[in-house]
């Protein structure tokens, strides 16, 4: 009666209300189904989406969703209950499994993940019990070399970054690994921070690996690095897919002779072939990008227990949970460095009459003021007003750029320019 009405027992409530499901699978709505697409329902398992129909029961007419099975089998569930169905997240949809109604293969992979999730939730307490029980050796550096680099950042630190920056170098010196997150939006200086913690443990002798999520960002942390330790005895290397694999086998063969100071890389630092001699610190950027598995690998890569530093506009759940309860330490960045402006969100109805004209007139005035834009549109070119025809009214003196996603390409490094254009897809 339950599965055709959606109207579980009273004594069933409770227990839904107690479950907690992963938001980002849950079915909001029907537009991301199309036909056959692999859908788990939580107590069949993975079948298809073979739309919608309408039934009567119990008197009264209602909408439900047809799920197809193994064999032929249909359920069917009611638009009501769609928390029951959540989108299929494992391989390519063209690879999901289709199973079959009534057989034990769901409960065996239910048990299996729920066995796994258990497996890896011990791992972690392990990992942090044998970090908090292990000593690490406190780095030294020369206070005057550390204070003539400092002078080399134009800007005056906030002080929320001095305050961050103060924590981290205490974490350094201390006998116990840095283990330490710095939470601030994109503009706050996360970036200066990890600087004067890469150069302090780099100038301690020890080696410094800096995870970042694309190559792109790779790229500009790189080149960044190498003009902020441009004066120092300091080398600095990139790894990623923008490196032929001779470059590559060089800097590998660098890193593991202790060589190479400082590198940053994609996941390609994950790989088993990444060895260092001595790693001493290992910073994290866009922490949600990553897995809690794949920032331990990079531990494993040291002989004794690394410093680890976070950078994160937007800390993931696991973390703020770790930080609540003392297991990781936290810095937060609330103070905007003089001279930047707090970010504006003006939402606007599409089919307003001049909202484009309107739009592209901000642009001009921005990029008459001598700053940059960057213009997210659905498509490039084309009659659809969303596109770029209005880049036309932008100063004639602008240069303009744009960029898409051609299916092969997925992001091209693109600086010092006026005004980029991106499609996002």
């Amino acid at each position: 009666e339950s599965a055709l009405t959606g109207r579980p027992p009273p004594t069933q409530r409770r227990n839904r209300a107690q479950r907690v499901r992963d938001p980002d699978t849950l079915l909001k709505d029907l537009s991301s189904l199309h036909l056959g697409s692999p859908v788990v329902h939580v107590q069949h398992g993975v079948g298809r989406y073979a739309g919608l129909t309408t039934l009567e029961a119990g008197g009264a007419l209602a909408e439900y969703l047809i799920l197809e099975y193994a064999g032929g089998d249909k359920v069917y569930v009611p638009v009501a209950s769609l928390n029951l169905i959540h989108r299929y997240t494992g391989s390519e949809e063209a690879q999901a499994p289709l199973h079959s109604l009534g057989s034990e293969r769901w409960k065996k992979v239910r048990a299996k993940a729920r066995e796994k999730a258990h497996d890896v939730a011990a791992e972690l307490l392990q990992i942090q019990a044998r970090r908090l029980a292990r000593e690490a050796e406190p780095l030294q550096w020369n206070d005057d070399d550390y204070q003539r680099f400092c002078e080399g950042f134009p800007f005056e630190p906030t002080a929320d970054q001095q305050s961050a920056i103060d924590a981290v170098l205490a974490d350094l010196a201390a006998a116990r690994p840095m283990d330490r997150v710095v939470c601030g939006d994109v503009g706050f200086g996360k970036t200066e921070v990890a600087l004067r913690a890469v150069f302090a443990a780099a100038r301690a002798g020890r080696q410094v690996c800096l995870l970042a999520p694309t190559t792109l960002l790779v790229e500009q942390h790189a080149k960044n690095f190498a003009d902020r330790f441009a004066d120092w005895p300091l080398r600095v290397g990139a790894l990623s897919r923008m490196r032929s694999t001779k470059e590559q086998a060089a800097m590998l063969d660098q890193l593991a002779a202790g060589s190479l100071d400082v590198v940053i890389g994609t996941h390609r630092l994950l790989q088993p072939d990444v060895r260092f001699k001595q790693l001493g610190l290992v910073v994290v950027d866009e922490q949600h990008r990553f897995g809690v598995e794949q920032r331990d690998a990079l531990r494993g890569k040291a002989t004794r227990p690394p410093h680890v530093l976070v950078m994160t506009a937007t800390p993931i759940p696991r973390t703020v949970a770790m930080t609540v309860f003392g297991d990781m330490e936290t810095s937060t960045l609330r103070e905007l460095p003089r001279g930047r402006q707090p970010i504006t969100t003006h939402v606007v109805e599409a089919r307003k009459p001049g909202w484009v004209d309107r739009t592209w007139a901000r642009v001009a005035e921005e990029v008459s003021a001598g700053r940059q834009v960057y213009v997210v549109c659905p498509r490039i070119g084309g009659d659809d007003p969303h596109d770029l025809d209005g880049v036309d009214l932008v100063a004639e003196d602008a240069v303009v750029d744009d960029e898409h996603d051609d299916g092969e390409r997925v992001e091209q490094e693109r600086t010092e320019r006026p005004l980029a254009a991106v499609e996002e897809t």
